[in-house]
């Protein structure tokens, strides 16, 4: 059953297949290393894993593919249902319960990507740094501080702006889908 409106077949086809493309194939060359190229000073084991948990309390890819995967869960039970009931594709726009719980469902998505999008803003901001200060204290060191190289910031920075942007589309198609499917409960639009 695929999606009753060509604004929700585009989400699926952009969600489905260039989201997950880039994370997948992208996002494992831009993060895939980070970890054993992460290096403060001292250069040592203990204190770059220290820092390395500090600086990223959950990795980018981890982030990401559980967004991907919540927000693909209310769609996933709408369709859950629809194929228990044996509902055709056309009655969706058709029977007002049908619309409604199909709405609801892209509702649901766009609360979900509008969470994440602000989960995200808290632990990734919109730009990594270079360098980055760690507190060492809980070590023991003589310093407290250390500053630590994070390789290739400017290509993690790019693909932050870029997951942001992907987020944005997928909340726009969402409500252009919600908007959609009122114009043809409405009559403004011919149903399909």
């Amino acid at each position: 059953l695929r999606p009753p409106t060509v604004i929700g077949q585009f989400h699926t086809l952009f969600f489905g297949s260039i989201r997950m493309f880039f994370l997948g194939v992208l996002g494992f060359a831009v993060y895939g290393n980070e970890a054993l190229h992460f290096s403060c000073d001292p250069d040592k084991r203990e204190v770059n894993l220290f820092c390395y948990n500090q600086f990223r309390p959950i990795t980018p890819q981890v982030f990401w593919a559980l967004q991907l995967v919540i927000v693909l869960v209310p769609g996933a039970f709408f369709h859950l249902y629809a194929a228990c009931k044996s509902i055709k594709q056309e009655d969706i726009l058709q029977k007002s319960s049908y619309t409604g719980f199909y709405i609801f469902s892209v509702f649901l998505r766009i609360v979900l990507e509008v969470v994440a999008f602000w989960l995200q803003i808290q632990l990734f901001g919109f730009k990594v740094n270079a360098i980055y200060m760690c507190d060492v204290g809980a070590l023991e060191k003589k310093f407290n501080v250390t500053r630590c190289m994070v390789p290739e910031h400017f290509e993690k920075t790019i693909f932050l702006i870029a997951m942001y942007t992907f987020t944005v589309i997928t909340v726009i198609l969402c409500v252009a889908e919600i908007f959609e499917i009122s114009c043809r409960r409405l009559g403004f639009l011919k149903t399909q």
